[in-house]
């Protein structure tokens, strides 16, 4: 049993990790968002496209969260759920805030 000076700080501890765990959950996962936005945002989303061309430099990254919190496509034409769904959308926002054009690795989703 661990003493009773100790225990506070083991109970701390693990609301820390809950709580990281928790925000890196609803965060998305970069990896997979950059393959989701390849494969289906990128089909409307090149140069010459219907949709225009977008990359993660389109945007900033507050121009990004903006994007998301609208939950609209097509410049406000439908609702964004109708491409993707919740957990797919939270990867590809990982995707693009990260590698904005304001961010520490600006990049393009590649070709």
């Amino acid at each position: 049993m661990l003493s009773k000076a100790i225990q506070p700080f083991v109970v701390v501890i693990i609301l820390v990790l809950c709580i990281a765990s928790a925000v890196a959950a609803s965060r998305g996962n970069e990896s997979k968002g950059r393959k989701q936005f390849r494969q289906t945002c990128k089909n409307c989303h090149t140069k010459g496209a219907t949709g225009g061309e977008i990359s993660p430099l389109s945007k900033t990254t507050a121009q990004w969260q903006k994007y998301f919190s609208t939950g609209t496509h097509a410049r406000g034409q439908e609702p964004i759920e109708k491409v993707m769904n919740a957990e797919q959308l939270r990867d590809v926002e990982a995707f693009l805030t990260a590698h904005a054009a304001d961010s520490l690795q600006p990049e393009t989703c590649g070709r």
